[in-house]
This record gives C-alpha cells, sequence and structure tokens, in this order.
C-alpha cells in the first residue's frame, strides 16, 4: 500500500493545479476579436489573448464583425480562463469560457475566426471551421478570405520592401 503514496500525491497535486489554475475574472475590454482586457481581484487588469483561434485584424475585412462578436458574447460578464501560454507581446494566452460555452469554439463556429491549427491539437475547432466555411458564415462569405497570419506577412513584407 505504501507503494502508491507517490502515486496518489501527484495525483492530487495535478488536480489540484488544475482546479487553482483557473482563474475568473470581469471582461471590462475587447481590444479585438481574439485579445480581451479582464479586471481581477485587486482591482488588475490583465490583457488574455484567446488560445487556439486568430481572428482578422481590425483593418483587415471582418475584423470589426469579429471583435462585435466577442464584445456581444463577454462583454460585461464574469468568464473563466485557464492560461495556457505568454505570447511574444507578453499577453497571457489563455482559455476562456462562458456560459458553459468555450469562446474560441464559438468563435470559429460563428464565423469570425481561423482554428489557429499552428497552436492547437483540438481538430474539433477544425471541424467547426469546415462546418462555418460550407455554410458561409461570417468571413467565410469571403470567397477571397484570408488568414490573419498571412495578412500579416504581406503586410511584413510590403513594410520590408517600401
Amino acid at each position: 500500500m505504501k507503494k502508491n503514496y507517490p502515486l496518489l500525491l501527484i495525483f492530487f497535486l495535478f488536480l489540484s493545479n488544475l482546479f487553482w489554475s483557473q482563474v475568473s475574472g470581469k471582461v471590462v475590454g475587447i481590444k479585438d476579436g481574439d485579445t480581451v482586457v479582464v479586471l481581477l481581484d485587486g482591482n488588475i487588469q490583465k490583457t488574455l489573448r484567446l488560445a487556439e483561434v486568430d481572428c482578422p485584424e481590425s483593418s483587415q475585412a471582418f475584423g470589426k464583425n469579429a471583435k462585435q462578436f466577442t464584445s456581444g458574447q463577454i462583454f460585461g460578464k464574469t468568464i473563466s480562463f485557464i492560461e495556457t501560454d505568454t505570447d511574444r507581446y507578453g499577453r497571457t494566452i489563455a482559455k476562456i469560457y462562458y456560459d458553459n460555452k468555450y469562446l474560441s469554439a464559438e468563435i470559429i463556429k460563428a464565423g469570425y475566426g481561423w482554428w489557429f491549427y499552428q497552436y492547437s491539437n483540438d481538430k474539433s475547432l477544425g471541424e467547426l471551421q469546415n462546418l462555418a466555411m460550407n455554410a458561409k458564415l461570417g468571413l467565410w462569405q469571403d470567397p477571397n478570405a484570408i488568414s490573419p497570419w498571412e495578412f500579416r506577412k504581406q503586410k511584413r513584407e510590403a513594410n520590408f520592401t517600401n
């Protein structure tokens, strides 16, 4: 029986880490379709970049629509989130949950963002993207829709040649 103690300890540490890694806060700002600001306890604001989704840039077609969609889903609500990483801009990358929904999935399902497959193993998000594409929802109405990562790359290359 003593041999099981280390396994039980590891199991309980894992569960407590999972439980404590989920944080909640009130959404007080929407920067764009995939970046929000939450107010945490102690009146601390934190910028969160949504995990697993990439929305059109503000200057890109459907960028404003993506921001409006995200705002309509969570602005003013208390959400819970799990931090997954930090990006090169210092933003916390997080999975955001509200009303028993996963925000990134809702954005993709509505056609306002691309599944960011480079940083996600959740193939169900790719299936949601295909459904939105086939139904021509949101940005998929545009036959020339360009992913945000390609848009940013083109912008960098244009700035480099100027």
